[in-house]
C-alpha cells in the first residue's frame, strides 16, 4: 500500500506542473492558445514515437485506421475531452493563480455523476455529503480570489475551470461508450486500439488536432516565444507522459477497491504541490485563512469521497 501511495503522490507532483507552468507562461506573456495546443502537438509526436520504439508500429497504424473509420466521432470526443477541457484550463491561468485553478479543478469529481446521468448510468449515492465539502471548499477559494482580484478576473479564472471539469469526464465517458459499442460501431482492430492505454490517449490527441487548428486560426495569436515552446514541451513530458504513466502504473498494481481508492485520493495532493510550486518558483503569496480553509475542505472532501466508494450501499 505504501508503494502505491508513493507512486500516486509522485504522479500528482508531475501533474501539478501543468498548473504551475501554465501560470508561469501566462505571467511571461505567452498566449494561452499556444500553451494549450502545443502540449497536444508535442504529445502526438511523443506517443507516436513511444509506440514505434516499443515495437508497436502496427498499433500506431491501427490508431490512424480506427480514426479514419469513425473520424467524426473521434474529432468530437477529442475536441471535448482534450480540446475544450485544456483550452479552458489554460485560459483560466491567465486570470487566476495556479493553486486556485488546481483547487477548482477538483470539481471534476462533482461533474462525473452528471456525465453518468447524461448517458443513462446509475449514479452511486455514496459520498454525496463529501462532495458538498468539495463544493464549499471551492466556494471559499473563489471568495479568496475575489478579495484579491476584480470580479471579472475571478469569473474568468474560475468559471472556465468548472466547464473544463465537466468536459474532461465527458470525453472519458465517450471513450468508454465507444469501447463498448454504445455510440459507434467498433471493429476488432479498433477494439485493440482502445484496449491499449497509450493508443487510447493517442487517438484522442489525434481527434483534438482539428479543434486546435480551428481555434488557432480563429484567434490568430502572436507567435509563441522560445520559452513557451520549451515550457509546453516540459508540461507534455511531465504531465502528459510521466504523470499519466505513473498514475496508470499505480492503478494497475492495485489489487483491491480500497487500494484503488487510495491511489485516486493521492491526486488531491496536486493542490498542495501547485501551491508550493507557485510560491517557490513564481514568488506567489500564501493564501489567506479563507483560501487555506477552502483548500483543506476540498482535500478532505475528495479523500473522503474516494474512500466512501469502497463502502457498500
Amino acid at each position: 500500500m505504501t508503494r502505491l501511495i508513493l507512486i500516486g503522490i509522485c504522479s500528482a507532483l508531475f501533474f501539478s506542473s501543468t498548473f504551475v507552468l501554465n501560470r508561469a507562461m501566462s505571467l511571461q506573456g505567452g498566449h494561452w492558445i499556444w500553451t494549450a495546443s502545443l502540449r497536444y502537438f508535442y504529445m502526438f509526436f511523443m506517443l507516436s514515437l513511444w509506440l514505434v520504439l516499443a515495437g508497436n508500429s502496427r498499433l500506431l497504424r491501427g490508431v490512424f485506421a480506427a480514426f479514419r473509420v469513425n473520424w467524426c466521432f473521434w474529432t468530437l470526443a477529442g475536441s471535448i475531452g482534450f480540446g475544450v477541457f485544456y483550452s479552458l484550463l489554460t485560459f483560466s491561468s491567465s486570470f487566476a493563480p495556479g493553486w486556485v485553478v488546481a483547487t477548482t479543478w477538483q470539481s471534476t469529481i462533482l461533474a462525473t455523476p452528471l456525465v453518468l446521468l447524461l448517458f443513462g448510468k446509475r449514479v452511486p449515492r455514496r459520498g454525496i455529503a463529501f462532495t458538498a465539502l468539495i463544493f464549499i471548499g471551492i466556494v471559499l477559494v473563489t471568495c479568496e480570489q475575489a478579495s484579491a482580484a476584480s470580479i471579472r478576473e475571478t469569473v474568468l479564472g474560475v468559471v472556465p475551470v468548472l466547464v473544463a471539469a465537466l468536459a474532461y469526464p465527458l470525453g472519458n465517458q465517450l471513450i468508454w461508450e465507444a469501447r463498448h459499442g454504445k455510440v459507434v460501431t467498433i471493429t476488432d482492430a479498433s477494439a485493440a486500439v482502445l484496449d491499449d492505454s497509450v493508443a487510447r490517449v493517442l487517438i484522442m490527441v489525434l481527434g483534438s488536432i482539428p479543434f486546435w487548428i480551428v481555434l488557432t486560426l480563429c484567434v490568430q495569436p502572436p507567435a509563441p516565444s522560445g520559452g513557451q515552446l520549451i515550457n509546453t514541451a516540459v508540461v507534455a513530458v511531465f504531465s502528459g507522459v510521466i504523470a499519466t504513466t505513473l498514475f496508470y502504473k499505480a492503478r494497475h498494481l492495485a489489487k483491491t477497491p480500497f487500494e484503488l481508492s487510495a491511489v485516486d485520493a493521492t491526486q488531491s495532493t496536486e493542490v498542495i504541490f501547485s501551491l508550493l510550486g507557485e510560491i517557490l518558483f513564481l514568488g506567489g503569496a500564501w493564501p489567506g485563512v479563507t483560501g487555506m480553509a477552502g483548500v483543506a475542505l476540498s482535500l478532505v472532501g475528495l479523500v473522503l469521497y474516494v474512500r466512501s466508494q469502497t463502502v457498500t450501499d
